[in-house]
């Protein structure tokens, strides 16, 4: 199984958790061009979310590319993919999630170095 977490109270629709988390994934080369998805069934189990939202996930990283349906198989990252994007590129696809966070911290009025703190706990932790 592919690990991804899924947040059905923060506001973003699951499919685009789903997206983002595909994506990130491809671009730090976790899932490789070749790589098998679980299936549509298995993953909605997964994750406790309605089948047809992960239906319209993959159905949008297929459309873009990223992903192909391979018959008998089932969905596997597409081979084209290019080579790991550098590290300024992948940082880029932290920045909903960073902007998110720091309008969390200014909101509750938390420490900026609190929050880098607890940042560094949670990498480490995972």
């Amino acid at each position: 199984m592919i690990p991804i977490i899924i947040s059905p109270s923060s506001g973003v629709p699951i499919y685009r958790q789903l997206i983002e988390q595909i994506r990130r994934m491809v671009a730090s080369k976790n899932l490789l061009g070749g790589d098998q998805l679980p299936s549509i069934r298995q993953l909605a189990v997964q994750l406790e979310v309605n089948p047809m939202t992960i239906s319209k996930a993959y159905s949008m990283l297929e459309a873009e590319g990223l992903l192909e349906r391979k018959r008998g198989i089932g969905m596997i990252v597409s081979n084209q993919q290019p080579e790991q994007l550098p590290v300024e590129q992948r940082i880029s696809l932290l920045e909903p999630a960073i902007s998110k966070l720091v309008s969390d911290a200014k909101q509750l009025d938390i420490d900026c170095e609190l929050v880098i703190e607890e940042v560094r706990k949670s990498l480490r932790n995972k």
